[in-house]
């Protein structure tokens, strides 16, 4: 069964006849076809009994061409593009029509208003519940982009050096995975001293602090899918605290790992990492969930988190990723990605964890 097909089978066991999926990872979940619109249109119409349609920029009907077996409909910028939808689709007076409420912007909703006289639903999450549990095969590229990952924060370490600055790592390590054909799966964090006390703190031109901690956090796309890991290594002879704090940040990491099996819930997964910290004193420095999902996207359904009741299963990936951000002084995190299996979890990225001193 395609995933279009198990996709109308969902929605039509809820009398929901059409879906508009406006999302570019999801369309390329659903097709194998990626690609990026930018300011454009680019919509995938699943309808019941009906071919699919894939509608995009004229530019883009070659290659789609290649990649899917069902209509693909271009328009060009003079054309408007909402009055070609309507004259295309073989139907539009649906009940119902889903949409992906967590992409669309408010122009494109308004638009797809004027083409539809339906009632919008939420499609996203049908597709979370689609992409929540990966195949073997997404398993596999998952590993391989993780390998990735571990090869960027080699690189990264490499090039630690009291005469760098944080742009300076950030800019050698994506440099040499672009050369090997790889992009990154987000904007790479390299943060020293007191600017990883911010979890989503900005390299700068921050020289590299002696006897202070250095935080790495990268992911590679690959495939089509993510990584996203993140180490904290020594520079020089850290004092004593800084010390303290990485340890105990890698304790409630493995606590979680090792509690993750199939049945326990998500809740029950980011207390296990949360307790070790709050026991020793520094539950308000954890100021975020335990993990996210990832997947086709770097950040995905679903989180693991506090009051996140929801059942682990064998096949979920998401991360692990206790932090411990002490304004001012220091900050820790220590995160891998991994996947369900039967009796526990395994990680996509393996670069040790032992506080790695440079």
């Amino acid at each position: 069964m395609s995933k279009i097909t198990q996709l109308l089978h969902s929605l039509e066991a809820n009398q929901i006849a059409c879906a508009v999926i406006s999302d570019p990872v999801s369309i390329n979940y659903l097709t194998g076809y990626y690609g990026d619109p930018h300011e454009r249109h680019m919509y995938l119409f699943v309808i019941s009994q009906k071919e699919p349609l894939l509608f995009l920029p004229e530019l883009d009907v070659a290659r789609a061409r290649q990649t899917v077996n069902f209509p693909v409909v271009g328009y060009v910028d003079s054309e408007n593009a909402w009055e070609k939808i309507k004259a295309v689709l073989p139907k539009t007076d649906f009940q119902q029509v889903a949409l992906e409420f967590d992409h669309l912007n408010l122009t494109k909703f308004r638009g797809l208003e004027s083409v539809f006289s339906s009632e919008f639903v939420n499609l996203t999450p049908y597709l979370n519940q689609m992409r929540l549990l990966k195949s073997s095969d997404e398993i596999d590229k998952m590993l391989f982009a993780g390998q990735l990952a571990d090869k960027a924060v080699s690189i990264g370490f490499d090039a630690i050096s009291l005469e760098q600055t944080e742009t300076d790592i950030v800019a050698k390590i994506e440099y040499e995975m672009k050369r090997l054909g790889y992009d990154m799966s987000f904007e790479t964090m390299v943060l020293t001293g007191t600017n990883a006390a911010n979890p989503h703190g900005i390299p700068a031109d921050n020289p590299i602090e002696n006897d202070a901690l250095l935080l790495f956090d990268l992911g590679i796309s690959a495939n089509g899918y993510m990584s996203d890991m993140t180490r904290t290594v020594a520079v020089g002879k850290p004092d004593t605290f800084k010390e303290e704090i990485y340890h105990l940040c890698l304790e409630a990491q493995l606590a979680a790992q090792d509690f993750i099996k199939p049945g326990v819930t998500a809740s029950q997964v980011d207390q296990a990492a949360r307790e070790v910290i709050e026991k020793a004193g520094y539950g308000e420095y954890f100021n975020h969930r335990l993990g996210h999902g990832i997947g086709m996207d770097v950040h995905e359904f679903p989180s693991i988190m506090e009051g996140n009741d929801l059942v682990i299963q064998e096949g979920m990936c998401f991360s692990v990723e206790p932090g411990i951000y002490i304004p001012g002084k220091v900050g820790v995190r220590i995160e891998d990605c991994g996947y369900v299996t039967k009796t526990g979890f395994e990680t996509f990225t393996k670069t040790p964890k032992t506080l790695l001193r440079y």
